[in-house]
């Protein structure tokens, strides 16, 4: 099949620092696909584990024609709602299809997401099979951003030091990926050098460098810097100064427990928002609001949300989650039956969030009903959700119903999920009290045939269970071992995952 090449693809960015650089020399058209389009076939198809190539071959075989910027679009877009794997994919095909060189654009968007779907090792293998004529700025500028997302300073340092020994450094781009790493781990004190680099380079900031720095001393509570570095951008008329940067300063007075000046950013915030990106500020704006117990500004953000047209159901995860930490159940639940009736794609983490709610009032019967009307309706849950149901079980004593809840997680067959190893240290303790060596042993067969446990972890647990030790506890027998969970949450909220992440747009 012969693909159509005459829209490349130039909207695509790594991340926000580079996307000046690497993917700025025009867009993809804007109109709106068909409504029987293959990327609605993809975001079906929202399952990880279920290659998307088999989506496009059967396309084919149905005898239609592929658009290279329509696959291009798609990709553009599986990446912003975080689905990594298909993305790629859709890379390693649209590769298969060139017959001559790639753009040194394709190469670094497929580095970016070997990175993410298979780590920083693979990455760096794939960018020495680069012919070195390829490897100009935006693979080089890449692979920073890989290691940097990685958080591997010293292989960061040693991309840096060799864009300095090609010439490379001629923005403020590569420096703020620096910059936001070392904000990032805690080296605060090499922020002024990186800086003085720049200034002696001659590169001057952009608003990113300030957010950046702005971000530091929020996030260290130097307070009095970050105001002096606010009132320096307000005042500089070349930068123009936008909504994340009020939003910085309000998570940094939130931090100090300033939530008077917290709820002044907030409001300022808003002046600066742009049309387009109103959606993803306006979520930011409720949960800051519901951080300041704000319950009134939370359904003012909400209503103007939802004037904006179709709710997303990253709108929806938000807003019941902000109700939960309010403690306002029933509008938690107002929001979600809201959700039930409209027609949004279904997504897991919208009802997860109000189940949680339920799990942490102790309103189990209400999450029961729930969960028993989603799986009615054929809807099938995720580990996490069943986990979510057995840890408020064993949170009200009902520990016979948590076992049995989290048998259903591991046999949800999610291949990254891993147990917290206290929920299943309480459900392998209740069954030790009760005598149930036989239930004992086959959450140990799940856990071997659904987590891939090491030898080692498995000799542990059987000790565990052999053990006439009345004082011993299974969890002591899991302490340290990183192939479980190791924090020890009950259900709230933050277990999500991080709130606005979907399997795609919602139509």
């Amino acid at each position: 099949m012969k693909l159509l090449r005459s829209n490349p693809w130039r909207g695509y960015e790594i991340s926000r620092v580079f996307s000046a650089v690497f993917y700025s020399t025009g867009n993809l058209a804007r109109n709106p696909p068909p409504v029987d389009a293959l990327h609605r076939r993809i975001w079906r198809a929202g399952d990880p584990r279920v290659p998307i190539i088999r989506v496009i071959d059967q396309w084919l075989e149905e005898g239609r024609h592929i658009e290279e910027s329509d696959l291009f679009r798609t990709m553009k877009q599986l990446r912003r709602y975080r689905r990594y794997k298909h993305a790629l994919e859709i890379c390693e095909w649209l590769s298969d299809q060139t017959n001559h060189g790639r753009p040194p654009g394709d190469i670094a968007i497929q580095l970016d997401l070997i990175s993410k779907v298979h780590g920083l090792e693979e990455a760096e293998k794939y960018f020495g099979s680069i012919p070195d004529s390829s490897r100009i700025l935006q693979v080089y500028g890449a692979l920073l951003n890989c290691d940097a997302e990685h958080k591997s300073l010293d292989k960061a340092e040693a991309t840096m030091q060799k864009m300095r020994e090609l010439d490379f450094l001629k923005s403020s781009l590569p420096y703020n990926v620096m910059l936001s790493l070392y904000s990032r781990i805690g080296k605060t004190e090499k922020l002024d050098i990186l800086t003085q680099e720049m200034e002696e380079k001659g590169i001057e900031w952009d608003k990113f460098t300030f957010n950046i720095r702005l971000k530091a001393y929020a996030a260290t509570s130097d307070i009095e810097g970050m105001e002096k570095l606010l009132m320096k951008m307000e005042a500089d008329p070349v930068i123009i100064i936008d909504w994340n940067a009020y939003v910085v300063a309000a998570n940094g007075y939130l931090k100090a427990g300033l939530h008077g000046k917290t709820l002044e950013m907030v409001k300022k915030a808003e002046q600066h928002v742009s049309s387009k990106s109103r959606r993803s500020a306006y979520e930011i704006f409720l949960t800051l609001y519901t951080a300041i117990q704000n319950k009134d500004e939370v359904y003012r953000m909400w209503d103007l949300y939802r004037n904006m047209g179709k709710v997303l159901n990253s709108g929806y995860i938000c807003m019941i989650s902000s109700l939960v930490k309010l403690d306002d159940i029933d509008g938690a639940k107002k929001i979600f039956e809201e959700w039930e009736s409209g027609d949004t794609f279904f997504d897991i983490p919208v009802p997860r969030v109000l189940i949680i709610g339920y799990c942490k009032k102790g309103l189990l019967e209400e999450a029961e009903a729930c969960i028993n009307r989603l799986v009615e309706s054929g809807r099938e849950l995720d580990s996490i959700m069943w986990e979510q149901m057995a840890t408020g079980y064993r949170a009200h004593g009902q520990m016979e119903k948590a076992v049995e809840t989290l048998k259903k997680a591991f046999l949800a067959g999610e291949a990254r999920w891993r147990p917290n190893r206290y929920i299943l240290g309480s459900c392998l303790e209740y069954l030790k009290e009760q005598g149930n060596v036989e239930g004992s042993e086959e959450i140990l067969r799940l856990l071997r045939d659904h987590c891939h446990l090491s030898t080692d972890i498995d000799e542990r647990l059987l000790k565990y269970i052999s053990s006439v030790n009345p004082g011993s506890r299974a969890s002591d027998y899991l302490e340290g071992d990183d192939q479980v969970e190791g924090d020890d949450q009950d259900v709230d909220g933050e277990t999500l995952g991080g709130n606005g992440v979907t399997n795609g747009p919602q139509a």
